[in-house]
């Protein structure tokens, strides 16, 4: 059996990969995160086929919305161009006529100016009402799909690639893992459902030293790679949030500080991909390569929810991160490299792998591409 290297730092240490924007270079993180109207208005066939290879066509519809509703924000700006442009040929009419005693006339231009500002005023709330309600609906349509990703409902038909090592298969019953750290005097559930409620821990002496020593190893392993070690804020502003995963996601999964627009991250990811929010990064300056520590906090809304026995499935955990930001003609050979570390990694620790193409229906709606890397174990 498998287990997808996630959570489970006590033993094992995981990098989840992904590669949301393998065409585009990460300079502009909201414009990122969803596709160009411009892409959708000129390829709705393409957009609408992407959809039916992620069976989201309940979907289909939004591509002729956004587009209407593109199309009227478009006129409503060229129509509100036209009047400020007017506005100012009009102030110097009034002013002309009224050096000539034309005053009646000068009153009547006075009067369109005004009619005018009452009309631009109404374009202006038009224009921002269609725009919101466009990229509302532009951040559910999902991101194009590469060519090489297998087609494929959900994740039982993602697409198993390379096998790394084999498990060992001991001649006794192997016991679950929380009452391996128990053993140890490693683990405290029960206190911390006392102090936090479900799906917190303590860890204890040995089991928290090597906790601790597992994502050292990590650190340093990236490191090693070449990749610049960063700690990254651990709240982030809705706005970030917003960039990174999609409304349902983030109500699911975001802790809200009450009274503050911040968010505890779910992943250092969001801290770092937010780093480059309205940010133009010069082309001799790339690629960059990060490593990222930090907690991560979730709320783990939905079908998996939180484990109450073990702590694969919880709500604070720590992980460490990878994320590159490259030339677009580089992203998918950095891609590669990625998953191939995560490989490396576990391979360093004698840990047994396989890798796992991620099939279109299991692809998160931002994602173009993506890889599991899961572990090998016995159970």
């Amino acid at each position: 059996p498998y287990i997808q290297g996630r959570r489970d730092f006590f033993i094992y240490w995981e990098l989840f990969l992904r590669s949301r924007f393998p065409t585009s270079i990460m300079n502009d993180l909201k414009e990122q995160t969803m596709l160009d109207i411009k892409f959708v208005r000129e390829n709705p066939e393409v957009v609408k086929e992407n959809m039916r290879k992620k069976f989201q066509d309940e979907k289909l519809p939004l591509v002729d919305e956004v587009i209407e509703l593109d199309k009227q924000r478009r006129q409503a700006q060229q129509e509100a161009d036209q009047l400020r442009s007017s506005r100012k040929s009009l102030s110097k009419q009034i002013g002309a006529l009224m050096g000539q005693g034309k005053k009646e006339e000068a009153e009547a231009i006075k009067a369109q100016v005004k009619a005018n500002g009452e009309r631009l005023a109404e374009l202006e709330v038009m224009e921002k009402e269609t725009a919101e309600k466009a990229t509302g609906l532009l951040m559910v349509i999902p991101n194009i799909i590469d060519d090489s990703v297998p087609i494929g409902k959900d994740d039982s038909e993602n697409v198993e690639l390379e096998k790394f090592g084999q498990p060992l298969v001991p001649d006794f019953e192997v016991p679950y893992h929380t009452d391996i750290m128990k053993r140890f005097d490693g683990i405290d559930i029960e206190a911390a459902a006392k102090v936090a409620g479900n799906g917190f821990y303590y860890l204890m002496g040995d089991i928290a030293r090597l906790h601790s020593s597992i994502i050292s190893y990590a650190r340093d392993f990236m490191i090693d790679k070449g990749f610049t070690y960063c700690i990254p804020p651990y709240m982030i502003r809705s706005n970030v949030v917003t960039g990174v995963m999609s409304f349902a996601e983030m109500e699911s999964m975001m802790y809200k500080i009450e009274g503050e627009d911040l968010y505890l991250i779910g992943t250092s990811e969001h801290s770092m991909i937010g780093k480059y929010i309205d940010t133009i990064v010069q082309e001799d300056t790339l690629p960059h390569a990060l490593t990222s520590y930090s907690p991560c906090f979730r709320k783990e809304k939905g079908a998996h929810g939180i484990e109450e026995r073990g702590v694969y499935r919880i709500h604070q955990f720590e992980k460490q991160e990878m994320v590159v930001v490259c030339m677009p003609d580089e992203s998918m050979d950095w891609y590669d490299k990625l998953w191939r570390h995560t490989v490396d990694l576990f391979r360093t620790l004698d840990v047994p792998v396989r890798t796992l193409e991620c099939c279109s229906g299991d692809l998160a709606d931002l994602k173009v591409k993506s890889v599991d890397v899961c572990l090998l174990y016995t159970s």
